[in-house]
C-alpha cells in the first residue's frame, strides 16, 4: 500500500496498485512510453481516469468498473482517481475497495473536485468522466488513440453521438447546451458543438498549461476557452449519453449553472461584453454633440427632415458619459484578468500601462476638465449679459458639451489612481492566490 500526498489541499487515502500492464498498441499501432514518475518509484503510468464524486453510492463501483476493465483490456497503465467532494454515503469505501485512489476535496464544486483530481493524477493522460453511469467509460480507447496521435484535448460530443431516451432533459439539449455553445464558438472560436459534455481527454501538460481554476460546473466552459485562447489542438469524437444511475437528484441546477457558464464567457471576453457596446455609445454620444456644433446658433440643424436641437446634444451627453465609463471597465477588467491570469499576457496592454502613466493621465484628465470649464463660463458670460434670460439653442449646446467634458475629465482623473493601482499589480505580477508576487 502507498500513501499519495495531494499538494492543492486535498487529502489522499491509501491505494492499492494501479491496474498494471503492458501497453498494447491501439488501432494506429503507437506504443506508449513509460518513464519514471516524479516522486515516485512507479513508472509513469499512461492514464489517470479521474471521476468527480459527491454521493454516488449507487453508481461508482460500476463506473470504476467499466474504467478498469477497458484499460486491462487494451493494455493501458493506468489508475483510476475518485476526487470525493465530501460525501456522506459509502461512496469513498467502495471505491478504496476496488482499487481507486480517493482524493478529498473540502471545497465544494465540481471543477474545485476535478482540479483537485487532475492535480493528483499520475497519468501522462487525464480521462474526466462523471460517476454517475451516464458515460460509458468502455469507450475510453478512442479517447487515448486521439491523445496519442497529438492532439492536447479530446471532447467527447453527445451531440454528434447518441443521446438514449431519458439522458437529457429537452430544455437542456434543445435550448440550454445549444444556446451556450453557441455564445462560446462565437466569442472565442473554438468550433464545437457540445461544450458542456462531461466526459474529456487531456494531457498533463495541456492541464498544467490551462491553469484551471474556476469552483463549479463553468469550469466545463473554462476548459474550452482557454485551449481555444492557447491555441491547443483540439478535437471532438462522438459518444452515447445513457439516463444517470442515481436514486436521487442531479446535481446540476440548468438555471443557476447556466447562468454561471454565461457570466464566466462574458467575464472572459470583456472586448464582447463591455468594450464594443461601450465604444457604441461613446461614438453615438459625440456625434450627436458633434451635429449640434454644426447647427445655426439660433436654429436646429435638420437630419433625414427631423429637427436636432439641442434636446438632442443632451441625450447625446448621457450617452457618451455611459460609453465612456463603459470603457474605462472593460480595461479595469482587461488588466484584472491578466494580473490574475485568467487571460493570457497582452502586449498591447503592457504597452498602453507603459505609455499611459498617472500623471499623464491625470494631466489629460485636468486637461479635459479645463476645457469643458472653459466653454461653460464662456457660455456663463453671455448668460449674465442678458441678465440670466432664456439661452439661444446654440448656446445649450456649448453649455451641455462644456459639463460632458467636465464630467469626462473628473471619471478621467479618478480612474487614473485606479488604473494605477491596478497597473502595479500587473507589472509586480502580484497572486492572489498565493500572497506574493511573480518577480
Amino acid at each position: 500500500m502507498v500513501k499519495f500526498c495531494f499538494r492543492e489541499g486535498g487529502t489522499v487515502h491509501t491505494r492499492q496498485q494501479p491496474i498494471a500492464a503492458t501497453p498494447r498498441p491501439l488501432s494506429h499501432g503507437t506504443k506508449a512510453e513509460s518513464e519514471p514518475a516524479s516522486g515516485s518509484g512507479d513508472d509513469e503510468l499512461e492514464l489517470s481516469v479521474v471521476m468527480p464524486c459527491l454521493n454516488e453510492e449507487s453508481t461508482i463501483g460500476l463506473c470504476i468498473r467499466r474504467a478498469q476493465d477497458a484499460m486491462a483490456a487494451l493494455g493501458i497503465t493506468g489508475e483510476v482517481v475518485v476526487a470525493d467532494n465530501g460525501s456522506a454515503d459509502r461512496s469513498v469505501e467502495i471505491a478504496l475497495s476496488m482499487g481507486a485512489r480517493v482524493i478529498h476535496q473540502k471545497a465544494r464544486g465540481y471543477g474545485n473536485a476535478l482540479i483537485a483530481g487532475f492535480s493528483a493524477a499520475r497519468g501522462r493522460y487525464i480521462l474526466m468522466g462523471d460517476a454517475d453511469a451516464s458515460y460509458d467509460f468502455g469507450e475510453l480507447g478512442r479517447f487515448v488513440e486521439k491523445l496519442r496521435e497529438g492532439y492536447d484535448l479530446v471532447i467527447g460530443s453527445r451531440i454528434k453521438g447518441t443521446i438514449l431516451p431519458g439522458a437529457m432533459p429537452w430544455k437542456n439539449r434543445y435550448i440550454g447546451n445549444p444556446a451556450l455553445t453557441g455564445i462560446l464558438n462565437l466569442l472565442f472560436g473554438a468550433g464545437i458543438s457540445d461544450a458542456h459534455s462531461g466526459m474529456r481527454g487531456l494531457t498533463a501538460d495541456a492541464f498544467r498549461q490551462m491553469k484551471l481554476r474556476t469552483p463549479g460546473m463553468e469550469f466545463a466552459s473554462e476548459m474550452i476557452v482557454k485551449a481555444a485562447k492557447l491555441h491547443l489542438k483540439m478535437v471532438e469524437i462522438p459518444i452515447t449519453l445513457h439516463p444517470d444511475g442515481r436514486d436521487r437528484p442531479p446535481h446540476l441546477k440548468p438555471w443557476r449553472d447556466g447562468w454561471r457558464h454565461l457570466k464566466f464567457m462574458l467575464m472572459f471576453s470583456p472586448t464582447a461584453l463591455f468594450l464594443m457596446p461601450g465604444l457604441l455609445l461613446l461614438l453615438s454620444g459625440l456625434l450627436l454633440m458633434g451635429v449640434q456644433l454644426l447647427a445655426p446658433v439660433d436654429n436646429p440643424i435638420l437630419v433625414l427632415g427631423i429637427p436636432m436641437d439641442f434636446h438632442w446634444s443632451i441625450l447625446g451627453s448621457l450617452l457618451t458619459l455611459l460609453g465612456y465609463q463603459v470603457v474605462n471597465t472593460h480595461f479595469q477588467v482587461r488588466i484584472y484578468s491578466v494580473t490574475h491570469r485568467f487571460q493570457e499576457e497582452d502586449a498591447f496592454l503592457s504597452l498602453a500601462l507603459r505609455v499611459l502613466t498617472l500623471e499623464r493621465v491625470l494631466a489629460i484628465g485636468i486637461l479635459t476638465v479645463l476645457v469643458g470649464l472653459g466653454l461653460d463660463a464662456y457660455v456663463l458670460q453671455d448668460w449674465l449679459r442678458t441678465s440670466l434670460g432664456p439661452l439661444v439653442s446654440g448656446y445649450t449646446r456649448l453649455a451641455v458639451l462644456g459639463s460632458t467634458l467636465m464630467a469626462v475629465g473628473v471619471q478621467t482623473t479618478l480612474n487614473s489612481f485606479f488604473f494605477s493601482i491596478l497597473g502595479d499589480a500587473h507589472k509586480y505580477g502580484y497572486d492572489a492566490n498565493d500572497g506574493h508576487d511573480r518577480r
